[in-house]
C-alpha cells in the first residue's frame, strides 16, 4: 500500500512535488545588515532539505526594506538598488542552490510587514488605515497607504517573484495571512478605507487579487504560485470564515497552484496555538479543538469550495493525524516548529522509523495555576508562555543555521533573553 505522505503531488502549473510534507514558513532572522541572504540561510535550508520534506517554504521575504516583520528579514525591495544588486542576487542564488540540493522544492514566501512591523524597525509602518496594533507597546501608529503606494507595492511583489525565479527558487508564496499588510486589507477591523480598496469584501480583497495576478504575470504559467490565507482572523469584527470562502472562490480564477490555510493575527495568535485578548476573541469550534491540527475543521469547509490543491499547517505531530488530514481535508501537511529541533523528522517519518514527533510543548510553559490571582499575573504568565516558547524555537533555529544541533536542555527564559538581545541589536540600525 502506497504511503499517503510519500505520494507525489502534481500541481496545476505542471510541476510535481515529490511528497506531501512541507517545511512551513518560519521567520529566520539571519539576514545580513543589508537584509541579504547569508551562509546561515544556506546551512539552515540545506539541513531542512536533507530532512526529507518535499517542499520547503522560506520565512517571509519582504518587499519593503523599511517595513519589516523583524530586523533579520531578507528584503527584495525593487525601489532600493541594494536589494536587487548583483551581490544580493548572488546571495539568493546560493540560498536557492543549498535549499534544493536534496531534490526538493524551495519556494520563496513574499510578504510585507504592514502595521505589524515593530517600532525598532519603523516608527511609521504602512497599513490600509491608521489602526494601531496595541500589544506591549511594541508597534507604532501606522500611516494609511496612498493609491499610488498600493500600485507600487503590487509592482514590488511581482518584482520579488521574478527575482525568486531568476535566482533558482522553484516557486513563490504570497503571504495573505496573519495580519500582515495583505491580510490587514482583508479585515474590516484594520481596513477602514472608503475608496476602491476598502468597504465591501470585493474591495478589501482587491489588493490580494491584484498581487496574485501581478505575480503570475511576472513568473509565467509554468512556475508554482501559492497563497497563504487566514481561514478566520478569530477576532470580533475581523475577516471571517464566510468571507474566506468567498475569497477562495475568487482565487479559483487566478491560477493558484497551492492554497495554504492558516488563521489568526498578532492579537489572536492561533497560528502559535495560543489565545489572545479575551475581549475580542472569537471562540474556536469544539470540533477543531478536538483535532490534532489547528485549522482542519475550517479546511474541510474550504475544501468544498477550492479548486486548487490545499495545504494545512499548524499542530500536526503524528503520522495518524497527517494521514487522516490527507484523506480529504488537504493535499499537503505543513510542519513548522517541530523542525526547529528535529529537522530530519520528515525523512524518518517517511522511512517509518518514527510515527510521531515528541511533544515538548508542555515543557515550554510556566504553570499558570499559581498565577491565577490577580488577573494581571495570569496575563503575564500567558505572555511569558507565548513569547518564551516562541523564543525557544527561534534559538533552536539559530543553532541549526550555525551548523549546531538543537539544545533541548535550553531554558525558556534564557531563550527569551537571547532572542530579545538579537532582535534589538539588529534593530539598532533602523530609525536613525
Amino acid at each position: 500500500m502506497t504511503d499517503p505522505l510519500a505520494r507525489p503531488l502534481p500541481l496545476p502549473c505542471g510541476v510535481t512535488l515529490p511528497n506531501r510534507i512541507c517545511k512551513a514558513a518560519m521567520t529566520e532572522g539571519v539576514a545580513d545588515p543589508l537584509l541579504r541572504a547569508t551562509a546561515r540561510h544556506e546551512r539552515l535550508y540545506r539541513t531542512w532539505g536533507d530532512g526529507g520534506a518535499g517542499l520547503l517554504l522560506t520565512g517571509n521575504v519582504q518587499v519593503d526594506r523599511t517595513d519589516l516583520e523583524r530586523p533579520g528579514n531578507v528584503a527584495i525591495d525593487a525601489s532600493e538598488p541594494r536589494s536587487v544588486s548583483r551581490e544580493a542576487r548572488e546571495a539568493l542564488a546560493r540560498w536557492a542552490r543549498a535549499g534544493t540540493a536534496a531534490g526538493n522544492h524551495l519556494w520563496m514566501q513574499i510578504s510585507h510587514g504592514g502595521r505589524q512591523s515593530p517600532w525598532y524597525v519603523t516608527r511609521r509602518p504602512l497599513a490600509p488605515s491608521a489602526v494601531q496594533l496595541k500589544i506591549l507597546g511594541n508597534y507604532a501608529r501606522p500611516r494609511a497607504v496612498t493609491e499610488a503606494e498600493i500600485h507600487e507595492l503590487i509592482r514590488r511583489f511581482a518584482a520579488a517573484a521574478s527575482i525568486a525565479r531568476e535566482t533558482g527558487f522553484t516557486g513563490v508564496q504570497v503571504h495573505g495571512a496573519h495580519g500582515y499588510l495583505i491580510s490587514s486589507f482583508l479585515s474590516p477591523v484594520t481596513n477602514l478605507r472608503s475608496d476602491d480598496w476598502g468597504g465591501p469584501l470585493e474591495n478589501r480583497a482587491r489588493f490580494l487579487l491584484e498581487v496574485v495576478r501581478a505575480v503570475r504575470g511576472a513568473v509565467g504559467p509554468d512556475f508554482p504560485v501559492s497563497v497563504k490565507l487566514n481561514s478566520d482572523d478569530f477576532r470580533k469584527g475581523g475577516f471571517t470564515n464566510v468571507e474566506c470562502l468567498e475569497v477562495v472562490r475568487w482565487l479559483n480564477e487566478e491560477s493558484v497552484d497551492l492554497l495554504e490555510i492558516s488563521g489568526g493575527t498578532y492579537e489572536q495568535p492561533r497560528l502559535l496555538g495560543a489565545e489572545g485578548r479575551a475581549e475580542d476573541a472569537v471562540p474556536v469550534r469544539p470540533s477543531t479543538q478536538a483535532r490534532e491540527a489547528y485549522f482542519l475543521d475550517y479546511a474541510a469547509a474550504i475544501r468544498r469550495v477550492a479548486r486548487m490543491p490545499m495545504m494545512v499547517t499548524g499542530g500536526f505531530r503524528s503520522r495518524a493525524g497527517m494521514e487522516a488530514a490527507l484523506e480529504g481535508d488537504c493535499d499537503v501537511v505543513g510542519l513548522g516548529r517541530p523542525l526547529c529541533w528535529q529537522p530530519d523528522f520528515p525523512r524518518r517519518l517517511l522511512a517509518r522509523e518514527v510515527d510521531q514527533v515528541e511533544r515538548i510543548e508542555d515543557r515550554l510553559r510556566f504553570a499558570e495555576r499559581g498565577w491565577r490571582s490577580p488577573t494581571s499575573r495570569l496575563l503575564l504568565a500567558r505572555v511569558l508562555n507565548t513569547f518564551g516558547a516562541q523564543s525557544w524555537y527561534y534559538c533552536q533555529l539559530f543553532r541549526l543555521a550555525d551548523g549546531r544541533p538543537a539544545d533541548l536542555d535550553r531554558g525558556m527564559l534564557a531563550s527569551l533573553g537571547e532572542y530579545l538581545r538579537d532582535e534589538l541589536s539588529r534593530g539598532a540600525g533602523f530609525n536613525v
